[in-house]
């Protein structure tokens, strides 16, 4: 028979394995995106286009139907993909505890689409030339 310290040790080893989260690979590569961070983004990117309507339906044709559904489910990702890149820096930024990781990850999502909007268009200005006198 085992010892019981023997048991008691493995048992703890899985049940902490099993709540460790671990980091995304894509062909090898680390990507440093956690899986639970991007489903939280995920939902919250569905929260903003069902309940916010942040990408609204342009007509009733079949054709319509198909680029809304296609535009909603890259929302959707791009959303989750985001949440899962920019809530690390979020947190740190506003100097929150960890535990509110998840929260502010489904927050990061659902506001993803306009804040991208936004920052495209800061960044995306061409800058003032300024003319120095010289003809």
């Amino acid at each position: 028979m085992a010892e019981p310290t023997s048991t008691t040790a493995a048992v703890v080893t899985y049940a902490a394995a099993g709540l460790s989260v671990p980091m995304l690979t894509a062909f090898g590569v680390p990507l440093g995106l956690r899986a639970d961070v991007l489903v939280a983004g995920f939902f919250g990117g569905l929260v903003a286009i069902i309940l916010l309507n942040s990408v609204p339906s342009e007509g009733d044709t079949w054709q319509h139907l198909v680029a809304t559904t296609l535009e909603r489910m890259f929302v959707a990702i791009a959303s989750s993909l985001t949440a899962g890149y920019l809530t690390p820096l979020a947190l740190l930024m506003a100097n929150l505890p960890d535990s509110l990781l998840l929260s502010a990850a489904f927050g990061v999502g659902g506001g993803a689409q306009r804040v991208l909007q936004i920052l495209i268009s800061r960044l995306g200005e061409a800058p003032a030339v300024v003319d120095g006198g010289a003809k």
